[in-house]
């Protein structure tokens, strides 16, 4: 099957897109009421890469009655048999890169875990995870032609089509504050300043923007200005380490 992996920097938005995605196919229940298909289960990585904490993930977002303390192989049938029973289409590994929390020996078992799960059930894989998940899936060569990864970049001002696209998502901010006073957050001056403060990853732009017009209010400007920018408490990522010395 055709599987992907969505690699970005921390704090861009991936578990957002694939959380929507969820929320966009969700469980659906028979007349009686029980729970008859379940198109889209999202998980999240164990810290480490432990096959048992695995199955524990996926049979909990199920909410199946299992016993922790049951032998890996009952687990794994009872995994494999919930499943397909709900009819399950896809399958989202979020944080992915946790894998690298744990000895070679245990990120190859863990691997070919999720090799085996999309050999059997026969549905697609989606890796989500940092750069550290792709050089993770790469360390397996099977693993590395079933997954095909998906980059999602930071905002730029880098080329016309991205600084188009950069501009349109400050504006769509600007609009969601719903300040009384027009703060043209994506003017050239405005949208370089917010790029350089945040290095351009959305949860940071967002971050910066939501203290920014909580400030304004608090002093009654209702604008963002640059210097509103500079005085809302917001802290550049690069600071943060040197701040804590």
């Amino acid at each position: 099957m055709p599987n992907l992996l969505l690699v970005s920097d921390t704090n861009n938005g991936k578990t957002t897109i694939v959380s929507r995605f969820v929320s966009q196919h969700p469980p659906a229940l028979n007349p009686e009421g029980e729970q008859s298909t379940y198109p889209v289960i999202m998980i999240q990585a164990p810290p480490q890469p432990d096959e048992g904490r695995f199955y524990n993930a996926i049979l909990q977002k199920t909410y199946a009655l299992f016993k922790p303390t049951s032998r890996i192989d009952q687990r794994q049938f009872q995994v494999l048999s919930l499943l397909r029973l709900v009819n399950a289409k896809m399958l989202i590994v979020d944080e992915i890169h946790h894998i690298l929390a744990g000895t070679m020996l245990r990120q190859r078992h863990f691997l070919n875990v999720i090799k085996y799960l999309g050999n059997e059930l026969q549905i697609p894989i989606v890796g989500v995870g940092t750069q550290d998940a792709f050089n993770a899936i790469h360390s397996d060569p099977q693993l590395e032609n079933r997954f095909e990864p998906a980059w999602l970049p930071r905002w730029t001002l880098d080329g016309k089509e991205s600084s188009l696209e950069y501009r349109r998502l400050l504006s769509s901010f600007e609009k969601l504050l719903h300040l009384r006073k027009p703060s043209h957050l994506d003017e050239p001056s405005m949208a370089l300043r917010i790029l350089s403060m945040t290095g351009g990853t959305i949860g940071e732009i967002a971050d910066l923007l939501t203290r920014s017009a909580v400030y304004a209010i608090r002093t009654k400007g209702e604008e963002i200005t640059p210097r509103i920018l500079e005085r809302c408490g917001y802290i550049v990522p690069s600071k943060r380490g040197k701040r804590m010395t």
